[in-house]
């Protein structure tokens, strides 16, 4: 349910956002969040990390199953954060889902 969660906060913002900037510079933008989310010391986005970077982006909506569930789908090497990579692949997933839905 978490999933489905995020995915439908997710598809209500990005069509706007590729109106305005194209395919390729909405996925630059996209991949560009990581740094809004990652905790600095490990380089990483954690749990932690997300939970409080997004309400300081405004995203006060994301709730702990959000967010675990957004790790869930992300975290490919099974180490329980997201790397860059990983971030960017997963935020490919949600917007390829998202404009073939549309």
């Amino acid at each position: 349910m978490a999933d489905r969660d995020y995915k439908s906060a997710f598809i209500d913002f990005l069509p706007s956002m590729a109106k305005r900037l194209g395919t390729s510079g909405l996925l630059e933008e996209l991949c560009r969040g990581f740094y809004h989310l990652v905790d600095t010391e490990r380089g990483l986005i954690t749990l932690e990390s997300l939970k409080e970077n997004a309400k300081k982006l405004g995203i006060c909506d994301l709730g702990e199953e959000q967010a675990e569930a957004m790790l869930r789908m992300g975290d490919l090497n099974g180490d329980g954060a997201l790397d860059h990579t990983e971030f960017c692949i997963l935020m490919l997933r949600l917007s390829s889902e998202t404009i073939k839905a549309a």
